[in-house]
Order: structure tokens, then sequence, then C-alpha cells
């Protein structure tokens, strides 16, 4: 189920939330027989965008840090979600050794990697955190600002194990997105469990893909909840071969941009909303790469390549993305007067908590995972399962976090068909 967390809306619940919410048995089964044909990621989260018209995910991360951001009365939820998880995948399972990302000098990073300690050790495993960085060559105390500290240690490889200095790990904990390409001391493990699997990276993993696994995902929810699938899908459309300083390919991005923006307007029409559409231009394979950049009109595309141009970047199309054009949702929260939008954490196939990525100086059709958002926690309610004394059961407050844990599972449903797949190990049948 979803923790019983409050979101920052407080306006009247919309048709969709309604449908939602009312059709909470249906959707509970829905999710229970999705799990039994298919593997939810380990463990993941997504940046979800509400419009009030419209509610959808519009990035979904399979190595999720800010797990700092959890609050700690979320730790019970986490906890127990690690000890199904693990019990699935190796319930005799006493060692897990966590990799981080290799900047070990962001300190707000490494709070993320003490909180995935913190939870798998309340999970009654051994944890250690072994680096893959070559620069550390002995075991290494950092202090945190908030007085822990988190120990790495320089990773052991034999010929067909992963570990530590007298520590031979079952599992091991992925917790680096393997954007700059997939490590060779990672491959080729013999019965050691690595989690995520090396096809979650980003050397291997595109947008478009999870995208159009969610598209199917949508469709199909759509149906069971007898709801237009756009109402919880953004469309997108992918670009390929695309360098803004030669100007090859920009007239097919153009050409993406403005027949999305056609579609999107009629959908607006249909719905009678009264906004401007906008899209997205992102790198369809990483979460880093270009920035993201929000347009309205196809002719800005011209312009911002021309932009490149007289800036001289990249020669011998150096700079050759390939770009997903995602449909821009708006977000309508706020937290402290800044634009706001909840991102949910999910491990195995149960939703953990979240928080609000918050922006002060961003639009509501803009990116907010920018330098200078800030991080708000998700509280619990105050009535967590039952109703208030004296209240007519039903009559307290509905759980409006439910559709965010809602609209998460389905970006993980999405991912893990995304990862069937692209597995390179899957059998083929002819």
């Amino acid at each position: 189920m979803v923790p019983h967390l409050v979101t920052a809306l407080t306006g009247p619940i919309n048709e969709l939330e309604q449908r939602i919410l009312d059709s909470t048995p249906a959707i509970e089964r829905w999710f229970r027989l999705e799990w039994m044909e298919h593997t939810p990621p380990f463990y993941s989260s997504a940046d979800i965008r509400n419009a009030g018209f419209k509610l959808a995910p519009v990035d979904t991360n399979l190595y999720p840090g800010g797990w700092n951001n959890l609050t700690q009365e979320m730790l019970p939820l986490a906890v127990q979600a690690a000890q199904a998880a693990i019990e699935k995948i190796c319930p005799e399972a006493r060692n897990l050794l966590v990799i981080p990302e290799n900047h070990a000098r962001n300190t707000f990073y490494l709070a993320n990697v003490a909180q995935l300690v913190r939870i798998f050790h309340m999970a009654g495993l051994n944890v250690r955190v072994g680096s893959i960085d070559p620069a550390i060559k002995s075991p290494k105390k950092i202090e945190l600002p908030n007085g822990e500290t988190v120990c790495l240690e320089p990773v052991v490889r034999s010929k067909r194990r992963l570990g530590l200095k007298h520590f031979d790990p079952c599992t091991i904990l992925l917790n680096s997105d393997l954007s700059a390409g997939t490590p060779g001391i990672l491959e080729d493990l013999h019965e050691q469990y690595l989690l995520p699997p090396l096809h979650a990276g980003w050397s291997v993993r595109r947008k478009s893909n999870h995208f159009h696994s969610y598209e199917e995902v949508s469709k199909r929810f759509g149906k069971l909840l007898g709801i237009d699938p756009w109402l919880i899908n953004p469309m997108y459309a992918k670009a390929g071969d695309i360098s803004f300083t030669s100007g090859q390919g920009i007239d097919v991005l153009t050409s993406h941009v403005d027949a999305l923006l056609t579609k999107v307007r009629r959908k607006y029409k249909e719905y009678g909303i009264n906004e401007k559409p906008f899209v997205v231009v992102k790198a369809d394979n990483s979460a880093h790469g270009m920035g993201v950049l929000t347009v309205r009109d196809a002719k800005e595309i011209e312009a911002l390549a021309q932009r490149s141009r007289n800036k001289g970047g990249a020669k011998d199309g150096q700079d050759l993305n390939d770009l997903i054009v995602q449909e821009g949702v708006l977000t309508n929260e706020r937290v402290h007067n800044g634009v706001a939008e909840p991102v949910v954490y999910m491990m195995d196939r149960y939703v953990v908590g979240g928080f609000y990525r918050v922006h002060a100086e961003r639009n509501p059709d803009e990116n907010l995972n920018l330098p200078g958002a800030s991080f708000v926690p998700l509280a619990f309610s105050e009535s967590a399962h039952l109703p208030q004394p004296g209240a007519k059961p039903g009559a307290s407050a509905p759980n409006r976090f439910y559709m965010y844990g809602v609209i998460g599972r389905l970006a993980m449903v999405a991912a893990s068909y995304e990862l069937e797949a692209t597995d390179p190990d899957a059998e083929v049948y002819e």
C-alpha cells in the first residue's frame, strides 16, 4: 500500500483524483497481478507533476540518491520494504556491499549513502560501503555535516567476485547511475547479486524506452479506470543525431517539437484547458549532459541552434545528441511560495515515502532539478488509518498522496517492462 502522507495541495479534489481514490480496490488488485508477472526494480524514484487536469511522471530514476530526504518516520516503511526485497533475491543474505558514485567529496550525496546503510542495517544485514574510485586506496572516513561518518573502503576484485578485504557480500547494491559507462570491475560476477542490473545504467538505458513502456502501462491502466490515458501520460517523440553547433538534424527536431505542440494543443482544446502548451527537450540517455530546455514554440529551436553556432561549440559533430521531446506538464503545487513537485521513493513494489523538490526561482512550466532547489519532506497525516474520534467513518481527510503513489508505481511497472525488454541475458523465443 501507500503511506498516508500529506501533500501541499489543499484545493478541492478534482475528477481525476476522485476517480483514483474511488478505485482503490481495483487499482491494488491490478498492481498485485502485475507483480505476479513482472519483477519491480530493486529501488526507484519518480518525479511527478500535478497540473490539476493532468498527473504524470516526468522522470524515473533507477539509482535514486536523496534517501537522506526521507524523514525518521518513513524509515520503518523503507526497512520493511528492504527486508521484503532482499528476502526475494537472497533469503540467506548476511553481507551487503553498497557501491556509491565516485564523487566522494559531496557530503549531501554521502548523507544519502549513510541513510541507505542505515536502512539495510536495520533490515538485518552487515553493510559496508565499497568505492570503485581508483583514488580510494585505503579506508577513508568522511565526516558529514550532521555528525555522522561514512567509511569508504577500496573494493577488491577476485576472478569471480567483488568485495572488500575480509568482507564477502552475497549482494551488491549499486547507487551509481553509470552515466560515464559500465566499469569492467562490475562485469562477469558469479553467484553475487548486483542490484540493479548493469543494463539499468545510463550507458544502456534510454528515456524513450522508458516512456514507450509507460505509454503501454498508461493505456492499460486508463482502461481499468475508464479514463483517457493522456491524463496520466506525457506524450513524447524521439529525435536522434541532433547537433546544435553544426545544425545537423535541427529541422527534424523542429518538426518533432511542432508536431507534439500541435497534439498537446488539440488535447487542451478537447478538455477546455486555458494554458499555453509547452514541451521539454532533454538528452535521451542520461541524467546529465545537456540541460532540460522548455520550448513553447518550434521557432525557439532554430534560435537555440543559431546561438550554439555563434558560440562555435563542439567540432566534428562531437556534440551529437539523441534527444527526447516530451510534453511539458505544469505543476500547480507550491511549498513556502516556491514552485514544487513531489518525488516518490519506492523499494521493491512498495512506496516508502517522498519529498518535495522546491525551487523558488523557477516557473511552473520549468525544470526544478537544478542548483538552488531545496527538499522539503512530506509529513505523515494526523489520522493515518482511523477516522477522528466521533467522526463518521470516511469523514476524515482522504489520502491525497495515494494518487502520487499510484503514478509512482505505474512508472515502476513501466521500468520493469523496460528492463525486461533491454535485458541482454533474456532468452529470445523464436
